[in-house]
Formats: structure tokens, C-alpha cells, sequence
């Protein structure tokens, strides 16, 4: 086998491998996120307003639930319509798991400091970045996608490129102006947060293509 022939194969991973391990981490991150939801125990002589006290840990766990499950919906249809991964893509892939299976760490730090006015500030802004840069990991796994077209499935459009990246780019811009918005009122940041993760939840459309059986691949 030619060399160049070799060392392409060599580069190449199964994308369904890839995909399961992924899932594997997405679910562990929203697993973790429920860890944060509790009561004291100094409430529970009233325990109802202790229930409804935790509401900053509800808000926060409800945007970083829908979050990630906006980012898991583009991820599956990044993957539906890869051949296979080079090791772009997979260091990409690793780095996107990365950010994702942090945010239960801003994410409980938001809920706690929303009733400080000295530290909400910061973990609001915190929590903002956070959001940003796993936005910002996707969108660079995707154009790494695009940059190579070998990757995609042959049935992939052109119409079907342009959708992926009109619906995960965008949160970018958003996600800055959220995070900016944050310097001077926190609380509407972070409910804009929630607003950016449900509209990427309801822009997320089943248009996959049927796969089609994967080439042998090199381990």
C-alpha cells in the first residue's frame, strides 16, 4: 500500500465510536447538573419555602440542561453526516467534550452567588464565557468538518452545510452580547442565557440523512 495511502488511513477513526462516546459524556454532564438541586436542612422545619427558596438552582439547572442539549442536537447532526473523523475533528470533538462536562461548575457557582449582589456579577460573566467558548467549540469542530468534505457522506448538500452552520455560528454573537449585558445587569443575562438555549433547542431539525454502512477503518 503507498505511504500517503497508508498514512491517510492511519488518520481516520469510526464516526459511530466517536458519537458513543460523546453521548457517554453528555449524559454524565447532565447527570452532574441535578447534584447542585437540594435542600438544607435548616429548612426543613418549612420545608416548602425551603423548596421554593432553591429557585436560582432550578433557573440554573434548567439553562444548562437545554443548553447542552442544544449543543448534543447539533453534535448529532454534525455526526449523521460524517464518513468518518480525522484527527482534526477528534481533538476538536475532545476539546468540545471538555467544555461541556465543565459547565456543572459555573453553573452551580451562578445559583449560589445570584443572591449576592458582590459575586453575582462575576459568576453571571463566568457562566457567560463558559457558554461562549463551548459555542465557540462546536462552531470550530463544524468548520473543520467543512474545510475537509471527504469527511461527509456523499448525499450531504450544500443546503444542508449552510443550515448547520446558520444554527450553531450565530449563538457566538449572542453569548458575547449576553455575557457584555451581564456587566451591568446580571439577571437579565442570565435569563437571556436561557432564551438563547431554548431557541437553539427549537431550531434543531431531524434532516439527517439515512446512514449508510462505514468503510473498514483503522483502529
Amino acid at each position: 500500500m503507498p505511504r500517503r495511502k497508508r498514512e491517510g488511513m492511519e488518520s481516520r477513526w469510526a464516526g459511530s465510536r466517536t458519537e458513543a462516546f460523546s453521548d457517554g459524556v453528555f449524559a454524565i454532564a447532565v447527570t452532574l447538573l441535578v447534584l447542585d438541586l437540594h435542600v438544607p436542612e435548616s429548612a426543613m422545619n418549612d420545608l416548602l419555602h425551603g423548596i421554593v427558596h432553591q429557585w436560582p438552582n432550578y433557573l440554573a439547572y434548567a439553562t444548562s440542561f437545554i443548553t447542552i442539549g442544544g449543543i448534543w442536537l447539533a453534535h448529532h447532526a454534525i455526526f449523521r453526516r460524517l464518513r468518518y473523523v480525522n484527527t482534526q475533528v477528534m481533538r476538536l470533538n475532545l476539546l468540545l467534550l471538555m467544555t461541556v462536562s465543565f459547565l456543572p461548575f459555573p453553573t452551580g457557582l451562578a445559583a449560589q452567588a445570584v443572591r449576592d449582589e458582590n459575586a453575582e456579577r462575576v459568576a453571571v460573566i463566568f457562566y457567560g464565557a463558559s457558554l461562549l467558548i463551548v459555542s465557540v467549540a462546536l462552531a470550530a469542530l463544524w468548520r473543520s468538518v467543512v474545510r475537509d468534505p471527504k469527511l461527509l457522506r456523499p448525499e450531504v448538500t450544500e443546503q444542508e452545510i449552510r443550515a448547520i452552520t446558520n444554527r450553531s455560528t450565530p449563538n457566538i454573537g449572542l453569548y458575547v452580547g449576553a455575557t457584555v449585558l451581564a456587566l451591568f445587569a446580571p439577571n437579565a443575562a442570565a435569563g437571556f442565557y436561557l432564551v438563547i438555549a431554548l431557541v437553539t433547542v427549537a431550531r434543531a431539525r431531524g434532516d439527517t440523512p439515512a446512514p449508510e454502512p462505514e468503510a473498514s477503518l483503522a483502529a
